[in-house]
């Protein structure tokens, strides 16, 4: 896994960390003064649910991964540990997008890379539970369209209230990610979120697909 966070030694790790928290708590205290002399505590607490929601990611996921609760089956492919059976599939966060896509490539290297190492990700996860029969994928994306999931055997089902109420905190979140990926100003159209679903069975019927998709996206990298 070509990650430059974790391919860095454990007191480089810590110093990244550290000046993020800095900067974090320097931005909240700010706000809060601001916010005091103002008299609009309002604004404190928006540019402390904003902040939160930017700099956690890059804190919870290398945690997460080191207690073994996610893991990475491509540079921007996570899981969570399954669940009665269910896996949830994430794409890579903000800390990952900062840290794995090459500043060097233009908008559509960037969307292109992204959508090769979902791929990338899905055929390790295919090859590593191909005799889990039961295994049952679930995840939620605005990146991937329905068309494109449905050939790879995912099918669209109903996004629960709680992950778009996620969704909406971490809107801020998602615009810099976005804006990373497009190399560019993009807003998130949260509207296109789906959630889709595939038993295992499903995705090895379509691994041969896949594996095609991944090796004509990877061909340009």
């Amino acid at each position: 896994m070509n990650h430059r966070f974790y391919n860095k030694s454990n007191n480089e790790k810590n110093r990244i960390l550290a000046v993020i928290a800095t900067l974090s708590i320097t931005i909240i205290v700010f706000s809060i003064i601001i916010s005091i002399y103002s008299g609009i505590y309002l604004i404190g607490f928006l540019i402390f649910a904003i902040t939160l929601s930017i700099v956690s990611p890059f804190f919870d996921i290398p945690s997460l991964k080191k207690s073994g609760r996610i893991n990475y089956y491509s540079s921007l492919f996570l899981t969570e540990k399954p669940k009665n059976g269910v896996v949830k599939i994430h794409g890579g966060t903000l800390f990952d997008y900062y840290f794995v896509i090459d500043r060097k490539m233009n908008g559509k290297q960037r969307t292109d890379f992204i959508i090769q190492q979902y791929l990338e990700g899905l055929l390790s996860f295919i090859e590593e539970h191909k005799n889990d029969n039961q295994i049952k994928i679930h995840g939620t994306s605005y990146i991937i369209n329905e068309r494109t999931a449905e050939k790879i055997g995912f099918k669209s089902v109903e996004t629960d209230v709680l992950q778009k109420v996620i969704l909406t905190y971490n809107y801020f979140n998602l615009l810099i990610s976005n804006s990373i990926a497009k190399k560019k100003l993009a807003f998130p159209n949260l509207s296109k979120t789906k959630t889709f679903e595939a038993e295992i069975s499903q995705l090895i019927e379509r691994k041969e697909y896949i594996e095609r998709l991944n090796k004509s996206l990877k061909r340009d990298f």
